[in-house]
């Protein structure tokens, strides 16, 4: 089971439109896996750091996915970093992370996976990000794939990436 979370840590949950859970079922995941990727991965944060959760659909995540990457898709999550380290620590603000419900809810369904865990698989990969883990290229890949495995490992949740090779994602 994780641990807590870093002193004064806050999760801003908001959800905006979709089918989800209620608000206490996201908080609940939520927690879970962040609470896991502060137990096993090197992540550090100033004390009183937040990060903000957003749960749209399809439409909203297209909206901003298409402002901010130029990508005119829809996609299941996307992080957008909030300051800048102060050495190794991150905050006071995080960064926001996006999640949208169809795509979410179709690959749960795709790859014969709980929606919840898929969920929190997510969440660990947004934040991740927000640590600037990414996956340019293969080296960076393996880093962020092994850190997602051991974390979600830990929450009794089998290897998301089991079924399929490692490809760099460029986009």
């Amino acid at each position: 089971m994780p641990g807590p979370l870093p002193d004064g840590f806050a999760i801003d949950l908001s959800i905006e439109a979709g089918d989800w859970p209620d608000e206490g079922e996201l908080s609940r995941l939520a927690r879970r896996a962040i609470s896991a990727a502060f137990a096993e991965a090197p992540l550090e944060v100033l004390e009183d750091t937040e990060v903000s959760l957003l749960f749209t659909d399809d439409a909203g995540i297209r909206r901003l996915n298409g402002k901010w990457r130029d990508k005119d898709r829809p996609t299941n999550v996307l992080s957008f970093p909030g300051s800048n380290p102060d050495g190794d620590l991150y905050g006071p603000l995080l960064g926001d992370i996006v999640f949208a419900y169809e795509t979410v809810f179709r690959e749960a369904g795709e790859l014969g996976i709980d929606f919840g865990d898929h969920l929190s698989h997510l969440t660990v990969h947004g934040l991740l990000h927000l640590f600037d883990y990414d996956h340019q290229d293969n080296e960076e890949a393996e880093l962020m794939e092994s850190l997602e495995k051991a974390i979600l490992a830990s929450l009794g949740m089998d290897d998301p990436y089991a079924d399929r090779p490692l490809v760099a994602d460029g986009s």
